[in-house]
């Protein structure tokens, strides 16, 4: 699956706007998406580094019109963590040199809020 297809939107909510200061944001997924599929993806799409991925799947609701009644489609939801202090990583190469890890991330997601 591609990055586009996995997330599909992000979820803004009182609770969801309340965990942007820890750095956790909210989206509808695809359900056949993995954890692993959702943290590569975010960190894609937004250039930010993913620590932790909680997903839940949230079951439809039943909706009326009429006399008729039906279900709405269940989704799963991810919650997704980043790190909102990104530094640069040492790390030793062959023959004992020090290297820098030289990707760059951001530390918030700028179009979450439509900003």
């Amino acid at each position: 699956m591609k990055a586009e297809e996995i997330i599909i939107k992000p979820i803004v909510t009182e609770k969801s706007s309340a965990g942007l200061q820890e750095g956790k944001y909210t989206f509808k997924v695809n359900k056949k998406a993995t954890k692993i599929d959702i943290a590569r993806a975010v960190e894609k799409l937004f250039n930010v580094k993913v620590l932790k991925v909680n997903t839940m799947i949230v079951k439809g609701k039943e909706k009326r019109v009429g006399r008729s009644v039906g279900m709405t489609s269940d989704w799963k939801k991810a919650i997704v963590t980043i790190d909102t202090n990104p530094e640069e990583k040492t790390y030793l190469t062959k023959g004992g040199k020090e290297a820098k890890s030289s990707k760059k991330f951001k530390d918030s997601i700028d179009e979450f809020m439509g900003a």
